[in-house]
């Protein structure tokens, strides 16, 4: 629990200060290289690879249960203090659950198959990040062309699509932000419950997530 901690912590220092127009970019690099005691996608995702004995699939389940408690375990130490921390609390929090995600689907997709250099691999990853909902309605207003899938292997790198999911990724994030915001600060009038509150939320959030990404990104290497 100390690095996952730790991990939390970091990437909340590093990353809290601002929500602009590169956020989810930089998040996204980070996660894929690694940050601090959080090891780059891949090779926590390889890790995974062989303690399942080569089986993709039970990789992926166990990516997926150690992304889903380490955003649980940042959710809970981001959101235990009182009011008068919840200033720069809450920021910290959604950095680092930011991050455990981008790492998640990230490692998801390297376990697939996927080549994280490509573009359209990290345009595929931010879209997994809005989750399924929120791409289908993208898709259906024509703001987004397609699906994570469909992104991921599309013939050419659109880079006017950079910035359209940098823009909704970010929109995405500061809706979940004032949410958790309206949540939290309630649950910091109750010692503990700020905690319990933020670290189930984070939880759930990323095993969405997680499991959305699982569905979309079919594994390229059985082709």
């Amino acid at each position: 629990m100390g690095v996952r901690r730790s991990a939390a912590m970091i990437a909340g220092s590093k990353l809290a200060p601002t929500v602009g127009s590169g956020y989810v970019r930089i998040v996204l690099d980070r996660a894929i290289d690694g940050i601090g005691p959080l090891r780059s996608a891949a090779a926590s995702a390889d890790t995974k690879l062989v303690d399942a004995g080569g089986d993709v699939e039970k990789a992926f389940g166990g990516l997926l249960r150690m992304h889903t408690s380490l955003a649980g375990v940042q959710g809970f130490v981001t959101n235990i203090g009182g009011l008068a921390t919840a200033a720069l609390a809450v920021p910290a929090n959604v950095a680092g659950v930011t991050i455990v995600q981008c790492h998640l689907v990230a490692g998801v997709a390297h376990l697939r198959g996927y080549d994280l250099e490509d573009p359209r691999v990290r345009n595929a990853i931010l879209a997994c990040m809005l989750g399924e909902d929120a791409v289908a309605a993208l898709v259906k207003s024509h703001r987004l062309p397609s699906s994570p899938m469909a992104l991921a292997t599309s013939p050419v790198h659109d880079p006017v699509l950079d910035t359209t999911l940098s823009k909704e990724v970010t929109a995405e994030l500061v809706g979940r932000t004032a949410g958790r915001r309206a949540v939290t600060l309630i649950g910091r009038r109750v010692p503990f419950l700020g905690g319990a509150v933020g670290g189930s939320s984070d939880a759930w959030a990323t095993w969405q997530i997680g499991t959305y990404a699982g569905h979309e990104l079919k594994d390229r290497r059985r082709h």
